[in-house]
């Protein structure tokens, strides 16, 4: 009896589990896979189907222009999560200190999360502007500047826009997520410090940053992730350029794929960022255990 009982709980078991197994293949794992196949064809995923095999991993890996984009990629993806984790900290140390409003500020300051990508790029495409922009506007009105600037017809302000409007649009979440760590941290803690004659600031260092230890590395595995497959802001301000300056890996598979219709080596791309991905998740979660124990 107990023996039929086991096997039809374990029939039952993998009757629950069989959903979100369906899911997890038709959503991660068939798409992955037909990814790499791609990879190792020369296609136009209609007619065309060659087997290159690693032909293109190889040949990536000695393209100029690809490691390029890798390195304006890094690039990008450190400043804005560098920015995103200082304005975010700093924020949320201000919104945490039961301010009156507090509710409110928190609103107004989650505003650029909320608004879609596209939006922000063109606001702030418009705001850049070199003829008709705010900006240009106000600093021609406090006497910075006597004459417009462009600002995109540069590669460094090109590339320190995009990042300051990425910065903009991604503080909000690593705000939330910091303040969410604070209230998490008992206030017995900074009782006990205050008592022994800890400043603020000491208090901030050896209470506060060890207990949003956890929390930060997570949220540097989203962030990471996120900004260095970014594509939408960059594109709809620069779209890449000027002379290249502004080039992400996203707008270098994406010109791959859907400029010269070359499938086979865009998706070999994607796999060389999912790789990378792959490999700062891993040392980043193991910095996570590392902490646990």
């Amino acid at each position: 009896m107990k023996s039929a009982f086991k096997k039809r709980e374990s029939r039952s078991g993998y009757f629950f589990t069989l959903p979100t197994l369906l899911i997890v293949f038709s959503l991660i794992i068939y798409p992955l896979g037909y990814a790499i196949f791609i990879s190792m064809q020369r296609t136009n995923l209609i007619s065309e189907w060659k087997f290159v095999g690693a032909r293109y991993y190889a040949e990536l890996l000695t393209d100029a222009e690809f490691l390029s984009s890798l390195k304006i990629s890094l690039t990008f993806a450190f400043f804005v999560v560098v920015g995103n984790f200082v304005v975010g900290l700093l924020l949320a140390v201000i919104l945490n200190q039961n301010l009156k409003f507090a509710t409110t500020f928190k609103i107004i300051l989650m505003l650029p999360w909320l608004l879609p990508e596209v939006v922000v790029a063109l606001i702030w495409k418009w705001l850049f502007n070199p003829t008709y922009g705010l900006i240009n506007y106000i600093l021609n009105t406090v006497g910075l500047i006597d004459s417009d600037v462009s600002w995109f017809d540069s590669s460094t302000s090109a590339l320190v826009g995009v990042i300051f409007v990425a910065t903009w649009k991604g503080y909000p979440i690593v705000m939330i997520m910091m303040l969410a760590g604070m209230k998490n941290i008992p206030s017995e803690r900074y009782e006990a410090a205050a008592i022994d004659g800890a400043t603020r600031i000491q208090q901030f260092r050896h209470i506060t940053l060890p207990g949003l230890r956890p929390i930060f590395l997570v949220t540097c595995i989203l962030e990471t992730a996120w900004w260095f497959k970014h594509f939408t802001v960059i594109w709809l301000m620069t779209s890449g350029g000027p002379a290249g300056s502004t080039k992400v890996v996203s707008i270098s598979i994406y010109q791959q794929a859907f400029g010269d219709f070359n499938f086979g080596k865009a998706a070999a791309e994607s796999v060389i960022i999912l790789t990378i991905l792959l490999a700062a998740s891993y040392f980043y979660s193991k910095a996570i255990r590392n902490d646990n124990d």
